[in-house]
């Protein structure tokens, strides 16, 4: 997780990059210069040095979108444009994004900060953004045709409100949404409190991330956005595993991570190792007596969840999703299924025509996370990763927390694979094997199979119906 230094490279030249904006050359000293950044790497968090003070978080490959203090505003600048987002080593993607990516970067905020934020459209076509669960002016909600005139393309719009209340949320368009957001246009905001509050705990490290789908051909860039249900690319943050950093703790360190879903179904999001509690959704924190300990919760469509654990049991554990296609990359919908199916003949017959062929879910599919199959190019493998005991047979939604007590405070850094103490991994057992224990009613309807088919029953049928 190091320092990008293309996180503070500006557009060459203010002239340049406020070409065709919305507003008059007199007024183009009062823009700020948006702030771009291409890397992949989770950054470390940004510090606040101007506004009042707060905890900042840490996006899961992603950053923090830097501003500026004007007159008791804090002045943010987005720029909508289209942008490439590599989703794992090897495979990029034509999405639509902010500021060089998609997700755009977060917003940071402190209650009761007076918010401006200037939005330059740079796609090809119009554009608006929404503040998801944001109390903002009505004028302010960016639902195009209701609350505002669309943003042209070329043109720059500016909001301004008043962060109310603390809390995780995030914004994306509220025009053209089905292409829009299909095409990546979207990003997380976190608001502080400005004070100690009474449902809001103090923590060690705080991570963010959204959750979102894609439909792409294999050996594609662009992602289908008419599709409904079938989507093949399930990501974080518009990643995949192993391309999703791990989230690196201190052991007993406090964790908060914000999670947001934007996609087309709920993602059951479990924890390995630890139990934690839901405290905050994108309606703001929960009152302490409406928890209760939890390995899985469900985000659904539209929805923001906030947990919190203390990291006390060391390890490399998994955190994923727990639909079990959701961990895979990119499937099909109509691969039929050929577990305990003998097909060695035709092997050998369609290898006459085609020698690269090979043989696919006879046993399983296990098999493909050991195979080098020639896939298109630009395409993730479906399972993929490897751990210290091989293959994890995963890809999609899915990563880990990696607790360690040697971890510093503040280093975010991978501290590579988990060194387990003797005798504590699980390991092939070679000694005596006794037979296994049966329940008495399996043994009697193993004997009862037992029973000749040729044998005669006897019936003795009633003389008469009388005392039924």
């Amino acid at each position: 997780m190091n320092q990008d230094n293309s996180r503070r490279q500006f557009f060459a030249g203010a002239a340049t990059a406020v070409a065709g904006l919305a507003v008059s050359r007199t007024a183009l000293a009062g823009l700020p210069e948006p702030v771009m950044r291409t890397s992949v790497e989770t950054a470390p968090p940004l510090i606040p040095t101007t506004g009042r003070p707060y905890n900042p978080v840490v996006t899961l490959n992603g950053w923090t979108l830097p501003w500026r203090m004007n007159n008791g505003f804090k002045e943010f600048h987005l720029v909508a444009e289209p942008i490439e987002r590599e989703m794992a080593p090897g495979f990029k993607v034509n999405m639509w994004g902010y500021n060089g990516q998609s997700p755009g970067p977060t917003i940071e905020v402190v209650e009761g900060d007076r918010i401006r934020i200037f939005v330059t459209n740079k796609l090809p076509e119009h554009t608006s953004v929404h503040w998801h669960g944001q109390r903002v002016p009505n004028g302010m909600d960016g639902v195009s045709g209701i609350n505002q005139k669309a943003i042209p393309v070329g043109k720059t719009y500016m909001y301004e409100f008043v962060a109310r209340r603390p809390g995780t949320f995030m914004y994306h368009p509220h025009a053209d949404e089905m292409v829009q957001m299909a095409m990546g246009l979207m990003g997380s905001w976190v608001t502080h409190p400005k004070v100690k509050h009474p449902h809001i705990s103090d923590v060690d490290r705080d991570f963010c991330f959204l959750l979102n789908s894609f439909d792409i051909e294999p050996g594609t860039k662009t992602p289908k956005i008419n599709t409904m249900l079938d989507f093949n690319i399930w990501s974080w943050n518009s990643r995949v595993f192993p391309g999703i950093d791990t989230l690196n703790v201190r052991k007993n360190d406090r964790v908060r991570v914000r999670v947001g879903n934007l996609t087309m179904t709920n993602h059951p999001i479990h924890l390995h190792g630890h139990e934690f509690l839901v405290t905050g959704t994108d309606g703001g924190p929960t009152p302490p007596s409406t928890r209760w300990y939890e390995v899985t919760t469900d985000v659904a469509v539209g929805q923001m969840r906030q947990i919190e654990f203390v990291a006390d049991e060391e390890g490399d554990w998994a955190f994923h999703c727990h639909k079990s296609h959701h961990t895979m990359n990119a499937m099909g919908h109509t691969v039929p299924t050929m577990v305990g199916v003998d097909h060695r003949g035709l092997i050998k017959k369609i290898q006459k025509t085609a020698p690269d062929y090979m043989l696919m879910g006879e046993r399983g599919m296990a098999d493909m996370g050991q195979m080098e199959m020639p896939i298109p190019d630009n395409t993730a493998p479906m399972m993929t990763g490897q751990g210290q005991f091989g293959s994890v047979e995963m890809g999609g939604m899915f990563s880990m927390l990696k607790v360690r007590k040697d971890q510093k405070p503040g280093d975010y850094s991978d501290p590579g694979p988990y060194q387990h103490p003797k005798g504590t991994v699980a390991s092939e057992y070679t000694g005596p094997l006794s037979e296994p224990a049966r329940m008495r009613s399996e043994i009697d309807n193993a004997d009862a199979a037992k029973t000749p088919t040729s044998a005669v029953m006897n019936a003795k049928k009633p003389s008469s119906h009388s005392g039924h």
